[in-house]
């Protein structure tokens, strides 16, 4: 070939570096990274590998074209496993979604599929494109379409480190979680602007679609986190105590003993009194593996914990009645919260923990008017379908509907426990005695101490938990202080090469309760 027909590869190269370097800005603004920045921050050091840099719009209306058309996406690695990053790039088009940007995204997506693994979206987008009209609403149907695709596959977690507005919003509504930055991440199908021109409301973007509503009020995220940073570390956290896909095996640990002062404390800290208020935090950590568990949705529906941790190295999700708010009663949002958390076990194999002290359902016409009824049955549906082991513990009292819904033996518990003192029934004593009793208690010199001498005689005949163990309805009666070697001994039915310690504490009855089982505990001998 002669030389004048030879390419020039220094041209070339140059050309390539200098399409890169626009496909990913230097930070603007209020923005410390990029969208390239982000996904590397986020997964281990030197791992991630970009696809597609150079993609660009392929709508005819697009006026601007940018290399990467407004996304970087990829693949890296969270401590050792594979993940897929779609991050938004807001420097070009504000983050907003064209044809390129949805066919890249989409892309990732089926790839992220096929080879199942976890997807992760960091989105900080205006939404849809609007110069590209239908296009790039075709796009971000094609990105939720996968979204759906995906569910109950692979685990998929959003990041809001920024805007994330009209149809950019469905996507997180999609996935599995989503964590939100206070102060710089606002979600919203319609931003302050055509709020106040469609209704004449003024509103700020905080309130309109801030972390603090949507971990709150709407529950349409379950985390709010000061920085990216943060933000990036929970994704880490949250991914350590899940599979990589639905087929997988659990990321099984080295057992970790809770810390001794917790332990210590175990036997004391359910009050005998139904009445009294406690922290069901505390149990929580006398019985999981060490540290914190990892609470998600803190804010939101808070007379219910739920969280995942660890038990003797087995990942499992813990739901909790919260006596310390609202009674632990079950009102809507906790039901929503306990069925969305029990449905992403169960798609996950995750065993469902759940400790009970629920009072009943929350009742009034605000509850009933919005819809308490279908959301506690969405409750025992997700109960019901979840595909993992399910195993309770009745820790002071389960009455009414409630004791049902909270992972009963007959919604499919695999193992269901109480403690000596719990109460079992339709409702407490006390409104069980006023419906029961009513005449003798209108006729007596002192209704007070009648209604106090029946409510005893009915707590010790009817609520207490020994009957529902002679029928089978739970499987034995343990003591506190035996919480955790029972659930650790029940999980290594399912978990057998878990790396467990023995237990300290008394080996757990696995078997249905022997006929004398039920007469020894009620004379409270050992």
């Amino acid at each position: 070939m002669s030389d004048h027909l030879q390419p020039d590869a220094g041209a070339s190269a140059s050309e390539l570096e200098r399409r890169l370097a626009a496909a990913t800005p230097q930070p603007r603004g209020t923005r410390s990274h990029t969208a390239l920045g982000r996904a590397q921050l986020l997964c281990d050091a030197d791992s991630f590998v970009p696809t597609g840099l150079l993609r660009q719009s392929t709508s005819r209306q697009a006026d601007k074209l940018y290399d990467g058309d407004g996304v970087v996406t990829g693949f890296g690695a969270i401590e050792g496993r594979t993940v897929a990053v779609a991050s938004h790039e807001f420097s070009h088009g504000g983050g907003s979604i064209g044809s390129g940007f949805a066919a890249k995204v989409a892309a990732l997506q089926d790839r992220a599929i096929e080879l199942r693994v976890p997807i992760v979206y960091l989105n900080d987008s205006g939404g849809a494109r609007i110069n590209e009209g239908i296009d790039s609403l075709d796009g971000c149907g094609q990105i939720f379409r996968r979204n759906v695709r995906a569910k109950g596959l692979v685990p998929q977690i959003s990041v809001i480190l920024g805007p994330c507005a009209g149809a950019a919003a469905y996507s997180p509504a999609l996935t599995d979680w989503t964590i939100m930055v206070r102060e710089t991440s606002h979600m919203f199908l319609t931003g302050p602007d055509v709020v106040r021109a469609a209704i004449g409301e003024e509103v700020s973007s905080a309130d309109l679609g801030g972390a603090e509503l949507h971990t709150i009020r709407s529950g349409v995220a379950h985390l709010a986190v000061d920085t990216e940073e943060d933000a990036f570390a929970e994704v880490r956290r949250l991914l350590s105590f899940l599979p990589a896909h639905a087929a997988a095996d659990l990321p099984l640990a080295a057992t970790e003993e809770p810390a001794p002062a917790d332990v210590r404390v175990l036997g004391g800290i359910v009050p005998r009194r139904g009445s009294e208020v406690f922290d069901m935090r505390r149990l929580v950590r006398a019985v999981v593996d060490g540290g914190e568990p990892f609470e998600i949705m803190p804010a939101y529906g808070p007379s219910v914990i739920t969280a995942f941790a660890r038990l003797g190295g087995v990942p499992v999700g813990i739901v909790a009645s919260q006596p310390d708010r609202r009674g632990g009663i079950l009102e809507i949002p906790s039901s929503r919260k306990i069925a969305r958390f029990v449905r992403f076990c169960g798609r996950f194999h995750l065993p469902v923990v759940t400790l009970v002290d629920v009072p009943g359902f929350m009742p009034g016409t605000g509850q009933e008017g919005g819809g308490i009824i279908t959301e506690g049955a969405e409750v025992l549906d997700a109960y019901v379908g979840a595909e993992s082991p399910r195993l309770t513990v009745v820790v002071r009292k389960a009455y009414g509907g409630a004791f049902i819904a909270m992972g009963s033996k007959s919604l499919g518990a695999d193992f269901s426990w109480a403690y000596p003192d719990s109460e079992l029934a339709v409702m407490g004593p006390g409104g069980a005695v006023n419906i029961l009793h009513r005449r003798e208690l209108a006729a007596a010199e002192d209704p007070a101490a009648l209604r106090a001498q029946l409510a005893d005689e009915y707590r010790e005949t009817v609520t207490r938990p020994f009957a529902a163990a002679e029928a089978g309805i739970i499987d034995d009666i343990i003591r506190p202080e035996d919480t955790r070697a029972t659930l650790v001994a029940a999980l290594r039915l399912w978990h057998p090469s878990a790396a467990v310690a023995a237990p300290a504490a008394t080996p757990a009855r696995l078997v249905e309760p022997r006929e004398d089982s039920a007469a020894t505990s009620r004379t409270g001998a050992a």
